[in-house]
């Protein structure tokens, strides 16, 4: 039977927990590679089968090929995107989630789970400097994050002309930079609503002055508004306390993404930055970016989290008993009903290293962009293209087009230098990096930057 623990089970559960600490400790980690469709068929063979293969080869086919056949996201120099680093104690309490077999939907079910990703949810309620009865819960990742919010603040547009007696338009909009993450037009396309685009700054910001200007010319129809804290491809803040007062004057929902950017609120010296922040109805931050979690976590930090339940909370008659008993059920404020306690990593790694190492490892990141771009600017191929954002630098190879660019990064992801893939930068081909790994030292930078000269 498969339930049945065995000394097979008792001999795989040892190969499984040791391999998970040989990779825990590995270092240095290697990029790993990406193989093709076809050649994975070839070097694995069936592995679903009528009889099954066991699980010492299952193991031994993700170890040997499975495993390699991945990038590393938290190797040192994989800095596209927006890369992961998390800790060696959010790691191995992966494990400890899964063996638990928690249910995180519901307070009775799992109110010891619960309890703890509400610390970790009013750390970062506080680093947002939200009110005390703020709260809220982590989903699988941005995206979801903010459909979950905008559904909210939908939610609270809708409650708002009801209570002034006021219809609702034929078509909700939400107001957005016309750079907003491509997860913002996904979740529109999803809620069968409208953008409106506003131009932004000099600096790539949206303004309030920007926001108000759409919010008076579009009246009612507008669901909230949506600020980002840190765009993806620059690491730019918009203007959250111009926008903020804008939304609280006019009584509009204000969203912030600050899924990549939120991790720098760790650092008490990036606050500043982050000014305005504080007036916002809901929040997101993913800790698996740059709070050193593990896939999948994302914070949805709601102001009033009554206003997120009143949106989400699914009832029916099977769940009538954890309605009565819940003092609060997870499940109750995003799209989702049966979740994992997908917090409880970030947790226990908050409780293991506590809140002053992580300010000091975002400020090592911090710093390491601040000397990478002097680092840029001293070489004679290649050169920043603006001030370094929080902690992504976007530089150019001089000379070079876009097809050049492509065949760097391809050489470079064969031969196990780096993973920097090309971006655009108003309108020109760029690279990127995205710090948040601590442990990348400015000496591996180099050694990427080296190699773009020599071609």
């Amino acid at each position: 039977m498969m339930h049945d623990y065995t000394d097979d089970t008792e001999a795989l559960a040892d190969e499984i927990v040791e391999f998970a600490r040989w990779r825990t400790r590995l270092d240095p980690i290697p990029l790993g590679e990406a193989r093709s469709a076809d050649e994975l068929v070839e070097l694995v063979g069936p592995t679903v089968t009528a009889e099954g293969i066991g699980g010492h080869r299952a193991l031994e086919l993700f170890r040997d090929v499975l495993a390699p056949s991945c990038l590393s996201v938290d190797f040192t120099r994989y800095l596209s995107f927006v890369p992961a680093a998390p800790t060696e104690a959010a790691v191995l309490f992966d494990l400890v989630v899964g063996a638990f077999s928690i249910y995180g939907g519901s307070w009775i079910e799992g109110s010891g789970a619960a309890h703890a990703e509400n610390e970790a949810l009013r750390w970062l309620s506080d680093r947002c400097g939200l009110p005390a009865e703020a709260g809220g819960v982590f989903v699988p990742g941005g995206t979801m994050g903010n459909l979950s919010a905008m559904v909210g603040s939908r939610g609270a547009a809708e409650a708002r002309l009801a209570a002034v007696g006021r219809p609702r338009p034929d078509r909700w909009a939400f107001v957005v930079a016309d750079s907003a993450h491509s997860s913002i037009p996904s979740a529109a396309r999803v809620m069968d609503a409208d953008l409106i685009p506003v131009p932004v700054d000099d600096d790539g910001r949206l303004t309030g002055d920007g926001v108000a200007a759409a919010l008076d010319a579009n009246g009612d129809r507008v669901a909230g508004v949506v600020a980002t804290a840190g765009t993806t491809n620059t690491g730019v803040i918009d203007d959250l306390r111009g926008i903020g007062e804008a939304c609280r004057s006019r009584g509009v929902f204000f969203h912030v993404d600050a899924a990549y950017g939120g991790g720098a609120l760790a650092a008490p010296t990036s606050r500043p930055w982050f000014d305005g922040i504080e007036l916002a109805d809901s929040v997101i931050i993913d800790p698996h970016k740059w709070l050193f979690a593990p896939y999948d976590c994302c914070a949805l930090l709601w102001r009033d989290p009554d206003e997120g339940r009143a949106v989400h909370a699914q009832h029916a008659d099977y769940l009538a008993f954890l309605d009565a008993k819940g003092d609060w059920n997870p499940s109750d404020f995003a799209i989702h009903l049966t979740r994992r306690s997908r917090g409880l990593p970030f947790w226990f790694s908050l409780a293991t290293y506590g809140t002053d190492a992580y300010a000091e490892a975002i400020e090592t990141t911090l710093d390491l962009a601040t000397r990478s771009a002097k680092l840029i600017d001293s070489l004679p191929h290649v050169a920043t293209v603006r001030p370094p954002g929080l902690s992504i630098v976007v530089f150019e190879r001089t000379g070079w087009d876009a097809g050049r660019y492509q065949a760097w990064t391809e050489r470079a992801l064969a031969d196990g230098t780096a993973f920097v893939v090309p971006s655009r930068y108003r309108g020109r081909p760029v690279f990127r990096f995205c710090f948040v790994n601590p442990r990348t030292t400015i000496d591996e930078i180099r050694l990427i930057l080296d190699s773009m000269a020599d071609t």
